[in-house]
C-alpha cells in the first residue's frame, strides 16, 4: 500500500488514557485523514546545577523524569532534559520549577510543534509505519506511526462564509457559502426556493444546514472577512444558546472560538484551517487605506458590496430581509465571491503555502516572525550541542538606535538619483557572521583572533560556529530564484523571512533577544550609509541630500547634462563602483566576504526634499518626485499627505495636482486659487471626510479627546437612543468632516461645514511644502479669494 503524504492542515496535542498523543490532520491528494503518534514526550530545559533543587519538587509526578545531556546552553553551562509523558503532569512540573525560580529553556514550545520542528517537516508529510516484532506493519496502532519530511504540496479547497444577522446580532438572518463552483444561501424563514437558494425554518434548520453543507463541501479552508471574530462568534453564541453542537471540523468536535489577552480571535477546528482575509492580507505586507470588504473589492477587484452606502448598511440589510429576501441573498452571496475573487486575486493561499515550505509556521498562524525565527535556528542550534536560553533574557540595557536616517538637505532638485542596499540587514547578518552562537562562542574568549568578527556594544563573533549568516544565504539564494522562476509568493515570502531574522533579535518576544546582536547590525548600517555617502562625495563630487535606512539620494547637479548622457547607466555604473569599493573594505579590513549589494534604484528628474513644518530644517522620510524609467514619469510621495489616510482626499489630490504642474513647469497659480474657491462654494464637500483609526476603547479617552473619538462618541450616543448596539470598536475608522460647531460623523451631519478650517489645515501646509521654495507663499496667493468668503 502507497505511504500516506500530506500537508497538516491542523495539530493538536491531549493526554489520552493518561499518555500524550499528537493528532495532525494531513491533506493528502484523495481527501484528509488524522494521524495520531503516541509515545513522545514534552521536551524543556534546564541547568544541571538546579537539578539538585529541581527533582524533590517533582519527585511525586510519575510522568516527569531529569536526565544529563550532553547540550550546553549558551551559557556554555551543561544542562538536563525535562521530560513528560503527559500534559498533566507537564504544566504542574513547569508551574513547581517557575514558582521556585528554576529557569526554563525551550519550556514553550508544544510537543505537537517541537515534533515536526525538529523533524525538519515544514510543509508536506509522510507517515511512516515502523515495523512490528513479528515483521507486519501496523496501521492502527499510533504508537508505531511517525511523520517524516516530504516536499508534497496538496490542491486545497477553500470555502468562502458570510453570515447577516439582526442590528444586535441575537438572529441569524441568512448565511452564504461559496465553494468553488459550488454556492449556497441558506436563509432562516420563507423564500423562494431555488438551484442555490434553500429556505430553513428557523435558525435550528438553519445551523443544522450549514453543518450538512460544510460537511458535503468539505473544505480545507475556511475563508471570510472578519469571519473568526464576527461570523463564526456569532454562529457559536447562537449555536449555545439553542443547544446545538456546532460541528464545522473534520471530526465530532464543536465550534471553539476564543479571544486572547491581547484582543485577537482564534477559532478551534479540527481538520480544517480558518483564514481571515483581512489578517491574511496584513500578513503578506498588502497595504489598503481601509480594510472594510467594499474598500479592499473596489481597490483590488474594481467591484464592491450590492449595498453601497455603509452608514445605512445594517438597517437597509433589515428591511431587505423583511421586504426583498431575494435581494437579500445575492447580496450575502456576492460577499462570499469578493472574499473569495480577493484571496485569489492577492495569490494569498499560494502565499501561506510558500511561506510554510519556507518557515514551518501553520497557514493560519498570524505573525509568527518569531516562531519561524525558532523553526529555522533551532534545530540547527540543537545540533551544534546548544539549546536556545531563557526567553529574552540577553542583554537589553544597551543604547540602541533603529534605522540611520540622515539630515537631509531641503530644497526642489533635478536629476537625483536613488541608490538602494538590497536587503541591508540581512547582507549585514552575512557579511559580518552575527549570530547568537556566534556571539556566545565569540565573547567566551577562548577563539583565534582570527576567527573573530567585531561588532558594536563589546560583541564579538566566531565566524566558524555561525549558524544565520547561513540560514539568510540559503534564503537569499531560494529568493533569487523563485524571482528567476516568476514566483512572486515564494519571492515575497522570502523578502517578509529574511527582514524578520534581523527584527526578532531585537524584540523581547524573541527566545534570541539580546541587544548586542541588534546593535551589531543597525549601527553597522549606520556606519555603511554615512561611509558610502562621503565615498560618493569624495569621489565623484556630487551631493548626497538625503539617506534613509538602506537607501541614499544623490543629487548630480541641476545642470545634469540628462540629453547627453545615459542617466540610468550612469546609476548602474555608480552602483557597480560602490559594490567593488565595499568588497575591497571588507577583505582589507576585516578578512570577509562582502554580501552588500547596492542597486541603482530609480532617477527623479525633479525631486522635492521638504522642510519641517516651522523649521528651516529638512524633513525625514517625507518626499515626493517625479521618477523616471523606461515606462515613462510616474509621481512618487513618500510620507507626505498624499499617501496618508488621516489626511483628507482634498488634501491628498490637491497635492498630486499642485506638484505635477510644478514639476513639469506648467503654470500652477490658477488652479491653486480655483480650487480655495471651489472649497468655499461647497464643490469639494465629498472630498473633506477625515478618517482616523479608534486606537483604543472610546471610554478610554479621559485626558484627550481628538476630533475622530468627539465625532465617533456622539454615533454612539445617537444609536444608544435609537436602542441599537454600538457601531465602533478598537481598530475601527471614524469617518467625520469639521463644522463651525466641531466634528461631527458623516452619518450625522448636521452643521455647516467649516471651509475655513479646511483651507487652513489642509490646502495650506500641502502648498507651503514646495511654494517656498519658488518664493511663493499660499497665504500671499489666495487672501484675495479668502476676503471674498
Amino acid at each position: 500500500m502507497a505511504a500516506l503524504v500530506g500537508l497538516p492542515l491542523t495539530r493538536r496535542q491531549r493526554d489520552v488514557d493518561g499518555r500524550l498523543q499528537l493528532s495532525y490532520w494531513l491533506r493528502t491528494a484523495e481527501g484528509a485523514e488524522e494521524v495520531l503518534i503516541d509515545g513522545e514526550q514534552s521536551v524543556a530545559f534546564i541547568r544541571s546545577d538546579d537539578c539538585a533543587a529541581a527533582e524533590p519538587l517533582i519527585s511525586d509526578l510519575k510522568g516527569c523524569s531529569l536526565r544529563p545531556l550532553s547540550l550546553q546552553s549558551l551559557s556554555h553551562e551543561p544542562v538536563s532534559g525535562l521530560y513528560a509523558s503527559n500534559l498533566a503532569d507537564w504544566h504542574e512540573a513547569l508551574g513547581r520549577l517557575q514558582q521556585a525560580g528554576i529557569g526554563l529553556m525551550e519550556e514553550d514550545i508544544r510537543a505537537v510543534d517541537r515534533y515536526l520542528i525538529e523533524r525538519g517537516i515544514f510543509a508536506g508529510a509522510r507517515v511512516v509505519q515502523n515495523q512490528t516484532v513479528d515483521g507486519g506493519a501496523s496501521s492502527s496502532s499510533c504508537a508505531n506511526t511517525r511523520l517524516v519530511r516530504d516536499d508534497f504540496i496538496p490542491s486545497l479547497r477553500m470555502l468562502s462564509l458570510d453570515i447577516e444577522t439582526t442590528l444586535r446580532a441575537d438572529r441569524i438572518l441568512s448565511i452564504a457559502l461559496q465553494c468553488g463552483d459550488q454556492e449556497v444561501v441558506l436563509f432562516n424563514g420563507p423564500i423562494a426556493a431555488g438551484e442555490q437558494i434553500l429556505p430553513c425554518a428557523g435558525e435550528r434548520a438553519l445551523l443544522q444546514a450549514l453543518m450538512q453543507q460544510v460537511r458535503r463541501m468539505d473544505p480545507d479552508l475556511l475563508i471570510g472577512w472578519n469571519v473568526i471574530g464576527f461570523d463564526l462568534r456569532v454562529l457559536e453564541q447562537r449555536a449555545r444558546a439553542l443547544g446545538i453542537r456546532l460541528c464545522l471540523g473534520r471530526d465530532d468536535q464543536p465550534l471553539r472560538v476564543e479571544q486572547s489577552q491581547t484582543g485577537r480571535w482564534f477559532a478551534r477546528l479540527n481538520g480544517r484551517l480558518v483564514l481571515d482575509g483581512i489578517d491574511t492580507l496584513k500578513g503578506a505586507t498588502w497595504h489598503f487605506e481601509r480594510y472594510g470588504l467594499e474598500f479592499v473589492a473596489r481597490e483590488l477587484l474594481g467591484r464592491g458590496k450590492l449595498i453601497h452606502n455603509p452608514s445605512d448598511r445594517g438597517e437597509e440589510i433589515q428591511r431587505l430581509y423583511r421586504e426583498e429576501p431575494l435581494a437579500l441573498a445575492r447580496y450575502n452571496r456576492e460577499d462570499c465571491r469578493l472574499v473569495t475573487d480577493i484571496f485569489h486575486k492577492a495569490e494569498l493561499v499560494p502565499y501561506l503555502l510558500q511561506r510554510a515550505r519556507l518557515t514551518g509556521l501553520a497557514l493560519d498562524k498570524v505573525g509568527g516572525s518569531s516562531q519561524a525565527f525558532d523553526n529555522l535556528y533551532l534545530p540547527r542550534l540543537h545540533r551544534a550541542g546548544y539549546v536556545a536560553p531563557e526567553y529574552a533574557s540577553g542583554q537589553g540595557d544597551l543604547e540602541v538606535p533603529g534605522g540611520f536616517v540622515m539630515d537631509s538637505r531641503p530644497g526642489l532638485y533635478r536629476h537625483v538619483l536613488v541608490l538602494d542596499f538590497k536587503s541591508l540587514y540581512p547582507s549585514i547578518i552575512r557579511s559580518f557572521q552575527i549570530d547568537p552562537l556566534g556571539l556566545a562562542l565569540g565573547t567566551r574568549g577562548d577563539a583565534p583572533p582570527e576567527a573573530l568578527v567585531p561588532g558594536f556594544h563589546h560583541a564579538i563573533f566566531d565566524r566558524r560556529h555561525a549558524l544565520l549568516p547561513r540560514i539568510i544565504e540559503r534564503l537569499w539564494q531560494a529568493r533569487d530564484q523563485a524571482k528567476q522562476d516568476g514566483n512572486s509568493a515564494l519571492s515575497q515570502a522570502i523578502k517578509i523571512q529574511m527582514n524578520a531574522c534581523y527584527g526578532v533579535l531585537g524584540s523581547k518576544v524573541c527566545r534570541f533577544f539580546d541587544q548586542r546582536l541588534s546593535g551589531s547590525i543597525t549601527l553597522r548600517g549606520h556606519q555603511i550609509l554615512q561611509q558610502t555617502a562621503e565615498h560618493i562625495e569624495a569621489t565623484w563630487g556630487h551631493t548626497v541630500i538625503y539617506g534613509d535606512t538602506d537607501s541614499v539620494f544623490v543629487w548630480l547637479g541641476d545642470d545634469w547634462p540628462d540629453t547627453s548622457r545615459d542617466t540610468h547607466a550612469y546609476g548602474e555604473q555608480l552602483a557597480g563602483e560602490l559594490n567593488q569599493w565595499w568588497r575591497t573594505q571588507l577583505r582589507e579590513r576585516f578578512d570577509l566576504d562582502s554580501a552588500l549589494e547596492l542597486q541603482y534604484e530609480a532617477h527623479y528628474s525633479r525631486f522635492l526634499m521638504p522642510r519641517m513644518r516651522h523649521s528651516e530644517k529638512g524633513s525625514k522620510k517625507r518626499y515626493a518626485g517625479l521618477k523616471r524609467d523606461s515606462d515613462g514619469e510616474q509621481l512618487v510621495f513618500r510620507g507626505l499627505e498624499s499617501v496618508r489616510t488621516d489626511w483628507t482626499p482634498l488634501a491628498r489630490q490637491f497635492q498630486q495636482e499642485l506638484y505635477a504642474l510644478i514639476f513639469h513647469d506648467e503654470p500652477w497659480h490658477a488652479m491653486l486659487k480655483q480650487r480655495v474657491e471651489a472649497v468655499f462654494a461647497g464643490g469639494y464637500d465629498a472630498e473633506l471626510v477625515y478618517r482616523r483609526r479608534i486606537r483604543q476603547p472610546l471610554d478610554a479617552y479621559t485626558r484627550n479627546r481628538p476630533p475622530h473619538v468627539r465625532a465617533a462618541q456622539q454615533l454612539e450616543n445617537h444609536r444608544r437612543e435609537q436602542g441599537l448596539p454600538s457601531y465602533y470598536t478598537v481598530g475601527d475608522s471614524v469617518a467625520y468632516l469639521m463644522t463651525v460647531n466641531g466634528p461631527e460623523p458623516e452619518e450625522l451631519l448636521r452643521s455647516p461645514i467649516d471651509y475655513q478650517h479646511y483651507v487652513d489645515k489642509q490646502l495650506l501646509p500641502v502648498a507651503d511644502s514646495i511654494l517656498p521654495f519658488l518664493g511663493e507663499s499660499f497665504a500671499k496667493l489666495v487672501a484675495p479669494q479668502i476676503d471674498l468668503f
